[in-house]
């Protein structure tokens, strides 16, 4: 069994220079970015030290390894082997959806999105010259889910896209192969497109049936692209690669076409870590790290329970996003404001999210069980007290 992944200790992690460790003054806990506390996979390390030794720090080439070696990961962890020809790399998962969107839809034209999701969402459609059509996901009350009836009334209305977020930020769902394809399906007969960020799969919990969404069956290859990468799971967000992937004739072709410039946009770093990433020699660091994941987020809904009994916790079935519901402390609907300004912990902002994030906040647990207890300590300790509220 591969040994779980250790954070770094406290006073280390405050040496980053990154936007989670320099956005606050040194006595806040910061658990607002999607960046996690661990050392990078020995492998990544390697690469990026080879590089540096050898001064291989130019311009991407024009043929690099990085669609196979993502296709070979995508078979070890998913059952899936999309064809490296189907594949094109980009600086990251936004930039991807957008250059996508962007020749999908016509200016103006409405794209489907399932709050409480990603913030940058909605700046992506308006950025693609996309209307956002906010049809949220349905709470069961056990789960979240696609809600399909929204769905179809939204494209037989005339919206021509739909912005999948799979595994599902803020939520950690992984959707069912079953509701994929049912997307996709509903997608198909009104002539729509599927664009799926699927930037967390790589963080999907093995008992939790993850599906690449052009591997859900139905119409998804066919009408369906996903964006992909390396950086949330193996922290390389500031390194700047992901690729774009496509199953069908025509949706290849859309990608063929895209300017050079969005290829060249890669980072030379960015995709040596990604292939040391996407490496069989990584595996057992990834699941290492999925052990560690699933101890916190355990951890947490223990400290919850204990501490802070009125919130509400679902643990995620990928990532390491914790969507916690606080309405029932009556701490108004963006709790987080009174969190950072009287317990000094940093909590993304639930209303950010859409409306349905009112009283909400999205924690990040990718970090020591240590840092985690004093945070939900802190937080506790507003219980019962009086404060403006945010």
């Amino acid at each position: 069994m591969p040994a779980d992944v250790v954070a770094l200790p406290l006073a280390e992690l405050r040496q980053r220079t990154s936007e989670k460790w320099r956005e606050y003054p040194e006595g806040v806990l910061p658990l607002l970015v999607a960046e996690t506390d661990f050392p990078l996979a020995p492998a990544i390390s390697a690469a990026l030290d080879r590089a540096v030794r050898t001064g291989d720090t130019g311009y991407i080439a024009s043929r690099t390894p990085l669609a196979a070696s993502y296709s070979a990961f995508a078979e070890r962890r998913f059952g899936w082997s999309p064809d490296p020809a189907g594949m094109r790399s980009t600086a990251d998962v936004s930039m991807g959806i957008v250059e996508i969107l962007r020749r999908v839809i016509a200016p103006g034209e409405r794209v489907i999105v399932n709050p409480p999701v990603y913030p940058p969402f909605f700046e992506l459609v308006e950025e693609a010259g996309g209307v956002v059509e906010r049809v949220p996901l349905r709470d069961t009350g056990d789960a979240w889910e696609l809600d399909l009836e929204g769905i179809a009334a939204a494209l037989a209305s005339g919206a021509r896209a739909v912005l999948l977020c799979n595994p599902h930020n803020p939520t950690g769902t992984v959707h069912s192969a079953a509701s994929l394809r049912a997307l996709a399906d509903l997608a198909a007969e009104h002539g729509a497109a599927v664009i799926s960020d699927e930037i967390h799969a790589p963080l999907a919990q093995p008992e939790a049936g993850y599906t690449p969404f052009l591997a859900a069956g139905g119409a998804s290859a066919r009408i369906g692209y996903a964006v992909v990468s390396a950086s949330k799971a193996f922290n390389l967000a500031g390194l700047k690669c992901a690729l774009m992937v496509a199953a069908s004739a025509e949706t290849q072709r859309v990608l063929r076409e895209l300017p050079v410039e969005v290829v060249w946009r890669t980072g030379q770093f960015g995709l040596l870590a990604a292939v040391a990433a996407f490496a069989p020699e990584s595996d057992d660091w990834l699941d290492g790290l999925l052990r560690t994941l699933d101890e916190n987020s355990r951890l947490l809904r223990s400290l919850l329970a204990e501490h802070l009994p009125e919130a509400r916790y679902r643990m995620p079935d990928a990532g390491y996003l914790a969507w916690i519901d606080l309405t029932d402390l009556g701490w108004g609907a963006n709790p987080a404001r009174r969190i950072l300004r009287e317990a000094e912990v940093a909590l993304h902002y639930g209303p950010a999210f859409g409306a349905e994030g009112a009283g909400h906040v999205r924690l990040n647990f990718g970090t020591s069980p240590e840092i985690i207890t004093e945070a939900i300590t802190r937080i506790a300790a507003l219980r019962g007290t009086t404060g403006p509220r945010g």
